[in-house]
């Protein structure tokens, strides 16, 4: 591929990015408070197809850079599932708690 094509891609793949990352807030921005925690659900199962992604193109790495981007996508992957993990946790933690206190206050009543 000549110079030009190859920059030409790169521009194609960066404007895609630019466009992902507008239409993305745009979705998040517009979700009412109660969906944040399915929401969050969902993503988290996105981030594992993503991991499982990284980890397979960092095992067929030809070059020691390519190597090093994957590894750091792996662990980038990883941290950014695990934090959404313990996120949506702390989200139905509140939510279960304030069930538990519904609960109670129905039990002192009757």
């Amino acid at each position: 591929m000549s110079e030009a094509g190859s920059m030409t891609e790169a521009v194609v793949w960066l404007t895609i990015f630019v466009l992902s990352v507008f239409v993305g807030t745009e979705v998040v921005s517009k979700v009412s408070s109660t969906l944040h925690t399915p929401l969050m659900s969902g993503a988290n199962a996105i981030h594992g197809v993503i991991l499982i992604g990284a980890v397979l193109v960092t095992g067929t790495a030809e070059s020691t850079g390519a190597l090093v981007v994957g590894l750091i996508a792996v662990v980038l992957a990883t941290v950014n599932m695990v934090g959404g993990f313990v996120v949506t946790d702390r989200m139905l933690q509140m939510f279960s708690g304030r069930r538990r206190a519904l609960d109670a206050g129905k039990g002192e009543r009757a």
